[in-house]
């Protein structure tokens, strides 16, 4: 019975779901049961399952897991890009771009879906058929994501048998739970290289919630995260001919525009662009004389690339911004983008949450620590 479930072991929600991210990116499917549907992270007896199949190889990888770090350890020969879809008919545009970034570089992809079982009131109905409700609630939704995924994987094979798309080692991994706690939850596990998302979901549409979920993974992950817009035209690197890189003068930025022209080097082409600017809001007399310094410093740097230098000065960042960007026909924003508390990010948004609401453009957020 190659098909039986088997349980290779019983954990705490935590561990369990460590072990499920290494079997997972291994190849190996994973089931997972006696999860508290309320409080999932409270459950104790969490039993990870498998098919029979693979008990053999599931134990190996098993064997070899000494510490917590297991799911880094797995990927340590290999990085891996991490793309967040919904299903929409944008998420194969997202898996195309993500697909050729992939190939270039010489990654693995995780295309990584989330989703949201509604809980039913326990004080209404009472606990036990609430209970058994929400399993039923939670089995049907997570059939539902897997049946999608299946079928959004046949139409990556099918373009990638056809030429349309490269050729790339990929897995697929369903979570449910709120998406931008589970997407950030499962970048810290498998540390990728690099996010790649839309900044609207299908099920975002009619709650007009543009971008919301990749604003708060744009500004609370750990690694870099490039946003492409719904409503923006499908871009390739080597399509690529003027970006913009935004900057405040913060030394310890400076390693990412390095980062930043290290990889135009390797995946634009020959006759792109980059622009630093900065929007001088106080006035600083020196800030012209720096933009300039950090320009030439570049150029010596990195001679192939045509580095130019400006400074923006207007009454509004975001509409002296949006006048930039369009009439320099800029095709990707890059910025850094610093880590904040909870009560500063409610009252007081930042740079990189108010412009990725705010335009069109595909954008490559950094994280300064």
């Amino acid at each position: 019975m190659e098909d039986t479930l088997v349980t290779v072991a019983i954990h705490t929600y935590e561990k369990a779901q460590i072990l499920r991210s290494v079997l997972e990116i291994h190849g190996i499917e994973v089931y997972m049961q006696n999860v508290n549907p309320l409080l999932p992270a409270m459950s104790l007896g969490v039993r990870v399952r498998i098919r029979q199949s693979d008990l053999d190889r599931a134990l190996n990888i098993i064997e070899n897991m000494k510490n917590g770090d297991a799911v880094s350890q797995a990927l340590n020969e290999e990085r891996v890009l991490l793309m967040p879809v919904d299903f929409s008919d944008y998420s194969i545009k997202i898996c195309e771009f993500g697909f050729r970034v992939a190939s270039i570089l010489g990654l693995k992809a995780i295309l990584f879906h989330t989703y949201t079982v509604a809980k039913t009131v326990m004080a209404t109905i009472g606990d036990a058929y609430a209970t058994k409700k929400d399993e039923e609630n939670k089995k049907q939704a997570e059939m539902a994501s897997s049946e999608k995924m299946n079928q959004l994987k046949e139409k990556i094979d099918e373009r990638m048998e056809k030429g349309e798309m490269p050729k790339v080692e990929y897995m697929s991994v369903i979570r449910e739970g709120i998406p931008e706690e589970q997407i950030l939850e499962y970048s810290d596990l498998v540390d990728p290289l690099a996010i790649i998302m839309g900044t609207r979901g299908c099920s975002q549409k009619d709650l007009d919630m543009i971008g919301s979920v990749t604003a708060e993974v744009m500004e609370r992950a750990n690694v870099p995260v490039f946003t492409i817009p719904e409503n923006t035209h499908f871009i390739t690197f080597d399509s690529v001919k003027q970006i913009v890189c935004s900057t405040n003068f913060d030394d310890e930025d400076l390693k990412y525009y390095n980062d930043l022209l290290k990889l135009i080097c390797k995946m634009a082409s020959t006759d792109v662009t980059v622009h630093f600017i900065h929007y001088d809001s106080n006035e600083d007399p020196w800030a012209e004389v720096k933009l300039r310094g950090l320009k030439d410093y570049y150029s010596e740097l990195f001679p192939s690339i045509n580095l130019k230098s400006h400074l923006l000065q207007g009454s509004d960042l975001l509409t002296t911004y949006d006048e930039f960007i369009r009439s320099n026909e800029v095709d990707v924003i890059s910025l850094t983008t610093h880590r904040r508390s909870l009560l500063t990010r409610m009252f007081n948004p930042s740079m990189a949450r108010k412009i990725v609401f705010h335009t069109n453009t595909p954008m490559l957020v950094f994280h300064a620590q």
